[in-house]
């Protein structure tokens, strides 16, 4: 089965970094695309990152130049790396994956972890 457990969220002031995990299981990286989405009080779910196999990648306008994706393939662990932080970054964060490509779309994911919560304080 393919499972996928987030974690490392928390309350951080604005300007600080955090970092999430996203620990994965039953599922190859190469064959995945893995994706972190975000959803804010009274929002939409929204597609922040996308990193697969392939290499393909997407990035949210809002998170460019400040949040990074990364992969330690033997701790079968993804991490969203997330600096200089804005109140408007304050989200319940998920991890999610789907076949192949990557896709901004919420939908287009099968597969989801729990969400973690980041809060940020200005």
């Amino acid at each position: 089965d393919v499972q996928l457990q987030a974690s490392g969220g928390g309350l951080v002031q604005t300007g600080g970094s955090l970092r999430l995990s996203c620990a994965v299981s039953g599922f190859t990286f190469e064959d995945y695309a893995i994706g972190w989405f975000r959803q804010a009080p009274g929002k939409e779910r929204e597609g922040v990152l996308c990193v697969s196999g392939i290499g393909d990648t997407y990035y949210a306008d809002s998170v460019k130049g400040r949040f990074t994706m990364s992969e330690d393939i033997a701790k079968a662990t993804v991490y969203l790396q997330m600096n200089s932080l804005k109140p408007e970054d304050t989200a319940i964060y998920y991890c999610a994956a789907r076949a192949y490509r990557c896709s901004a779309s919420r939908t287009a994911f099968n597969y989801w972890g729990q969400g973690t919560l980041v809060t940020v304080s200005s």
